[in-house]
């Protein structure tokens, strides 16, 4: 019986992504928001909450995560990863200044003490790259001249958590500095040596993982991938990192011939992800603390677009690239949840876990909207601003179908 229960739900939720998938499709609109919000109406105080298959859709959103920033690896090579980080660090500092700052104050001004402000500076601070990743492919833009740029402080991010996530572990439990350092050391260590490794032996993984058999492919991609994360997570390094770091490792024809065999498999996760998420938010839980949830995530937002449009223009990206940039960053997701809840299960504070449940789901709703509107939304102000007069509605004059890759400026 548990077994056909979990059929049944599980068959329900995967038939729901495909009708919501078309239902965004003719509005020419992401679909994320509205996983979201489906997982949010069948999840813990939803509708009708889901029991046997909810094991089953944590562990694929796990891997939807993975396949995510694998696939995001593949568009780049180690060497082109490598420069863009040298070149985009400035962006890095600019990034956590601008959006780190306005957790910490917020917690200050709440009166949760300095670790809950270490800890609200984090969830602020970090993109989704899952989220982000996705929105970029469905829009297009993957090919864009300001992507590059994303992806760099998207990577900056990532690699920062390798620093970040052992200092707030150690803060929350309240070990020694020895103890809390050791494990920094590690993070570290992990995270440099796969990125060794792909920058030294990238050709050597490619022709091993080579297969002119799709099938064998696909499985020893897959299973590497898999296999990686679970090292780099178990070390104390995000599995996404070490997906990411898997993706760029691979080149040439097995680049390709995986992003075509994966490009289905990672859809399908992504989705489950994106309704995990809502799945396990309580909508009881937001109304106390949603007004300073949306003031937080409109400061944010705007810190974000700022930080996209600055490392952009240094790039020498043109205006509407760099708009473009800005608001691709807006969404926070996946890393911000797994922060607030290192800090729910110390006991730190309460309300902490509510606030930054509202925050995310704000802005990971939000987040597709900027990505696609920033842009045409800045030309009509500045058209505006320019002539003085009405102009026509930029939703209304935002292109219906897909960015190409001509819209790329120089």
């Amino acid at each position: 019986m548990h077994s056909a229960v979990f059929l049944i739900e599980f068959g329900a939720i995967i038939l729901g992504l495909g009708l919501l998938g078309r239902v965004a499709g003719r509005l020419k609109f992401s679909p994320i928001p509205l996983y979201l919000l489906a997982g949010l109406a069948f999840g813990t105080g939803g509708l009708l909450p889901l029991g046997a298959s909810e094991e089953f859709v944590a562990i694929g959103a796990e891997i939807g995560v993975i396949l995510l920033l694998l696939m995001l690896g593949l568009e780049y090579t180690a060497s082109d990863l490598v420069s863009n980080l040298k070149t985009q660090y400035p962006a890095g500092i600019v990034d956590f200044t601008l959006n780190a700052l306005p957790g910490a104050a917020a917690a200050l001004l709440l009166g949760w003490g300095p670790v809950a402000a270490v800890v609200l500076a984090g969830v602020t601070w970090i993109s989704s790259s899952g989220v982000i990743a996705k929105v970029m492919g469905d829009l297009g833009r993957l090919g864009n001249r300001e992507t590059p740029v994303v992806l760099s402080i998207l990577v900056l991010e990532d690699l920062a958590m390798a620093v970040y996530l052992p200092i707030i572990t150690a803060l929350l439990a309240g070990v020694s500095l020895a103890a809390g350092s050791a494990t920094l050391a590690i993070a570290l260590g992990v995270a440099g040596a796969v990125l060794f490794v792909a920058l030294r032996y990238g050709r050597h993984i490619s022709r091993f993982v080579s297969s002119d058999d799709p099938e064998k492919l696909l499985l020893v991609v897959l299973g590497l991938t898999l296999l990686v994360a679970g090292i780099a997570q178990q070390l104390q390094v995000s599995a996404a990192v070490g997906a990411f770091l898997v993706g760029i490792a691979l080149s040439g024809e097995v680049a390709e011939g995986t992003h075509t065999l994966l490009s289905p498999l990672r859809d399908l996760f992504a989705a489950v992800f994106f309704v995990f998420f809502g799945l396990h938010t309580d909508p009881a839980s937001i109304p106390p603390v949603l007004l300073p949830a949306l003031a937080l995530a409109v400061v944010t937002a705007g810190t974000k677009i700022a930080t996209g449009y600055w490392a952009a223009r240094r790039a020498g990206i043109g205006v509407k690239g760099r708009w473009r940039a800005g608001g691709t960053l807006v969404a926070r997701g996946e890393f911000s949840i797994v922060i607030a809840g290192l800090a729910v299960t110390a006991g730190i504070e309460p309300a902490l876990g509510p606030l930054a449940t509202a925050y995310v789901l704000i802005l990971v709703v939000i987040g597709p909207l900027t990505a696609r509107y920033t842009e045409p939304v800045a030309a009509w102000v500045t058209e505006r601003r320019q002539t003085g007069g009405a102009c026509v509605d930029p939703v209304a004059e935002a292109p219906a179908a897909l960015p190409e890759p001509a819209s790329r400026e120089r």
